[in-house]
Order: structure tokens, then sequence, then C-alpha cells
């Protein structure tokens, strides 16, 4: 935490992104760079605004959508892309067409940066090459995981070797904890190193929970307010978590469950929880206050890179009980500032549930915890180490 402040307090005092005396060029390749907002996009978004206040010149080629989720930072060049059968609101680029390669040829990147294992990254990969220019990869999502939700498990093996090729062209790769970065460090990447993720203290903060905002959702003063929060789709957990719930009703207790975010699976959860309490998507300050009012957190997934919304939970000074993978062991010390379970088992969900819920106490004690440890991560420090990787290659 100390390093993290330290770095915060100086933050003016960053030197500019310069290469050959002249502002570093960056070219950054997105899959859905604003059409979704996720925690992926949302972390690119945010490192591109942070190179471009240290002075870089950062372009984005990425396909877009009609209605953008969210305002894009940077230079947005539009890749033509289609929608993706049965989720929609991603799309998928067809290549790197000749104009997107003459818009690139006339920025003159310094540094190509590829943020998804998709044919625009594929292709942008081999331009890189082709021009003698670094290469950096981020590691975002662990598409792998999901086949199994969408019934493509016999899948699996073959995407897999697709991936470790993929990472291995890379000068670089950043990936979000130590677990991957040593999976990908034996595929001999000429240099791995971690981005980490931070968190928006003035956003998820414990001071933020508010009982006149409980009340208004229906919830009574000493009513269990457990949540579910992020994007709204199977490969989040979303069975496990509404079969722990049921288990918990099943023994007397109680519960309308706090649902924060939106996603193609609302109606399939809705149709599970019919009482269970939809705010949708919320941001800013609302986002805040809804997630600091909640009393535990239910993180099911097995699929996650990172985990943010985890560490804004753990911000807000809220319990987390998440399935025990590397994402969240990087961020939680079981016993201590959260609660690990195995992956996948509604049962050791439901039995840590009720364990919460029956000891005010400890609650208390996990949160403070919880928000110490997120006091950790600030998003200066984490921005710092990708433009540190980026300059170690030039």
């Amino acid at each position: 935490m100390t390093a993290a402040l330290r770095h915060d307090r100086f933050a003016n005092a960053r030197p500019a992104l310069l290469h050959r005396g002249r502002a570093l060029r960056v070219a950054l390749f997105s899959g859905n760079y604003n059409c979704v907002r996720d925690g992926a996009n949302q972390a690119l978004n945010r490192l591109v605004g942070h190179l471009i206040d240290r002075g870089a010149d950062v372009r984005v080629y990425s396909p877009t959508a009609k209605v953008a989720a969210f305002e894009p930072a940077g230079q947005l060049v539009s890749v033509p892309s289609l929608a993706i059968p049965g989720r929609a609101e991603y799309r998928l680029a067809m290549g790197l067409p000749a104009s997107i390669r003459r818009d690139l040829d006339a920025f003159v990147p310094d540094i190509i940066h590829v943020s998804a294992p998709d044919l625009l990254g594929r292709k942008a990969q081999d331009h890189a090459r082709s021009r003698g220019i670094p290469l950096v990869a981020s590691l975002h999502t662990r598409f792998e995981t999901y086949l199994d939700f969408y019934r493509l498990g016999w899948l699996r093996s073959r995407i897999e070797r697709y991936l470790d090729g993929f990472y291995r062209r890379c000068d670089l790769v950043l990936a979000p904890n130590r677990a991957i970065a040593d999976d990908i460090a034996g595929l001999d990447v000429p240099e791995v190193r971690i981005w980490s993720r931070g968190v928006d203290p003035a956003i998820f903060a414990p001071g933020h929970r508010d009982e006149a905002w409980r009340q208004a959702q229906g919830y009574r003063p000493d009513d269990p307010v457990v949540l579910l929060f992020g994007r709204i789709v199977r490969e989040k957990g979303l069975a496990t978590f509404v079969e722990t719930i049921e288990a918990v009703r099943k023994r007397g207790r109680v519960l309308q469950p706090l649902i924060v975010g939106n996603g193609p699976a609302r109606g399939w959860l809705g149709a599970r929880l019919p009482n269970a309490r939809f705010v949708g998507h919320l941001a800013g300050r609302d986002l805040g206050r809804a997630i600091a009012s909640a009393d535990v957190m239910l993180s099911a997934s097995t699929t996650e890179a990172f985990g943010n919304v985890v560490l804004e939970a753990m911000a807000a000074g809220v319990p987390v009980i998440s399935s025990d993978v590397p994402s969240a062991q990087a961020l939680i010390t079981h016993g201590r500032d959260g609660m690990l379970v195995p992956p996948g088992d509604p049962r050791a969900f439901a039995n840590m549930l009720d364990h919460l819920l029956d000891r005010p106490s400890v609650r208390r004690d996990l949160a403070q915890a919880a928000a110490a440890r997120a006091e950790m991560f600030r998003w200066d420090h984490c921005l710092d180490a990708v433009a540190d990787g980026y300059l170690s290659l030039l």
C-alpha cells in the first residue's frame, strides 16, 4: 500500500512518454473497444487516457457499434465487422483491410498492442512483424474457459493451441496476475509482465453504504442483501449463483438477491429468481452506492482473468465469497479479506453464505480487511506498468 500511495503522490511528476525526441506512438487493436461496457474495455480505455495524459499519441483500431456503450478514449478508427450470432452486442472484425493498413502505415506506430486474439489481432501481429514494430499483447479474457457454457468443450484443446501460438508471437505479454503470467512464461515468450487493475476510491468505498437506498429497493433494515455484480452472461457462474440462493432458501432463510448489471442472460436469470431485485446497469456514484449497500457478494464465476468486480466490491467494504480460482486467489486471502470456496459447488457457497449471514462481526472484520487490501490497487500505478513495458521494448 505504501508504494501505491507514494506513486499517487508524485503522479504529476511522471516523465512524458517520448521516443526519439517525440511523442510515443501506440497503435492499439481491440475486439470491441467501446461496444460493451465490460471490465476489459474499461481497462483499455483507462490505459489510453493515461497514455495520452503522459504525452503519448494513441490510435485505436476496433469494430464499432451503431450505439456505443460509452464515449471512447483516444482516436478510434472503425474496422469493418459483423455482429456475432447470438451475442449481437459483440462484433467480429473480418481482418485488416487495405484502408486500415494504409492508415496504420501513415500513423507510423512505435508499438503495436493487441488486446484480443481474434482475426484482427492476428492480422495486426502480421503487420507488426512485417514492419519490424515491437509487438505487445495483453490478456483480458480466458476464452478457453467459456466453451463449456456453450456446449463447445470439445474445441478446448484446439483453442488452447491457437492461443498459445498467438501469445508466443509477441515480444511482450501483459498478464493480469501471477498465475496467468507463469503459464504464459512457459510458452517461451520473450518477456511477460503483470498488468494488474486498479479501483476508483471515489466510486467504491464503504462510506457510500446507504440505508435509505436499501429501503427504497424494498429491503427492511435486517434483511440480508446478497449481491450479484457484473455482466449477466452464463459464463459468469449464473447457474451456481441461482442454485446457491435456492439452497439457502430451502433452509428457511428469506433472500431477495440484489442484481447489479445487465446482459443477454437477464431474462434467464429473472425466470430462475423471480423475486430478485434487478437494478440494471449503474455507473459512478449510483454504482458505488448500490455495491456498498450489499451485505455479501457471491462471485461464482470460474472464467475471470482478473476479477474487476471482486476488487470493486472489496473496495466498497463488501465481504466476497468467490470461486477458488487464480483470479480470486490474486485478490483474496481466504479467511482474512474474503472467502474462497470450491468452484461450481452450490452447497459450499450456500454453507459459506449461511456462515457469514449468521455472524455480523465476521462480516465486519472481512469488510474492513477487504477495503484495506483494495487500497493497494491504484490505476496510475497499474497503468504506468504498461508504459514501462512499452519503453522496455524500445
